[in-house]
């Protein structure tokens, strides 16, 4: 029981030890979406679109374990063309995201190291909500987007001099985004037609201080 007790009292001071040489950064991270929205039904077409995100990151790194922690608040925009034989419309969508990802850092030397990373992310939608697709005399057809959205971030990078971080990451949108809604004017209903995710390959270079 000694010996339990001891190996206890020895991890605890190791990982006291390590965690009091944990590394805190803080920084500004940008870069581009790629947005593959797809749609539950096949009412709609979609074609691929650019989009961007920027804002302030933190990021906790234990050297001698090689694991880490990195989070931020980042405006994102991400668009894409929602479109069928008689209409065509560019459907975007505006939030403020926060991701929370797990890392693990590779370094080869004290200028190049490499890191995977994945974790989850929480969105907020923010701007207009909504966006007419088709209106006509008898209907309107309009994508309503979620005000908020959950996501999975999984990713991959290097890491220049310290400081520079340039990564690919893919975002998995684990609900829908958003929806097609019809209004009937006839009965004056609004009919729901399809759901939609917003997935995105993206790039990002992040600078830390």
């Amino acid at each position: 029981m000694k010996k339990f007790f001891t190996a206890i009292l020895a991890a605890v001071a190791l990982f006291t030890a390590t965690a009091a040489q944990a590394q805190v950064k803080f920084g500004l991270k940008g870069g581009l979406n790629v947005t593959d929205m797809s749609f539950s039904k096949d009412v709609l077409d979609e074609s691929n679109r650019t989009g961007f995100f920027v804002g302030p990151m933190v990021k906790v790194t234990i050297p001698l374990a090689g694991l880490g922690v990195d989070a931020g608040v980042l405006y994102d925009q991400r668009e894409a063309k929602a479109s069928s034989d008689d209409y065509g419309k560019a459907v975007k969508q505006r939030s403020v995201n926060i991701p929370i990802n797990l890392r693990y850092n590779i370094g080869f030397s004290s200028l190049v190291g490499a890191y995977i990373a994945a974790g989850p992310q929480f969105g907020f939608a923010i701007g207009d909500k909504s966006t007419t697709l088709y209106s006509d005399d008898e209907e309107k057809w309009a994508y309503d987007i979620s005000n908020t959205n959950f996501s999975v971030n999984v990713g991959a990078g290097v890491t220049l001099m310290s400081h520079l971080e340039i990564g690919f990451t893919y975002n998995i949108a684990c609900g829908k985004t958003g929806e097609v809604n019809v209004w009937d004017v006839a009965s004056s209903t609004w009919n729901q037609v399809t759901k939609g995710r917003a997935n995105a390959w993206q790039v990002s270079a992040a600078y830390y201080f």
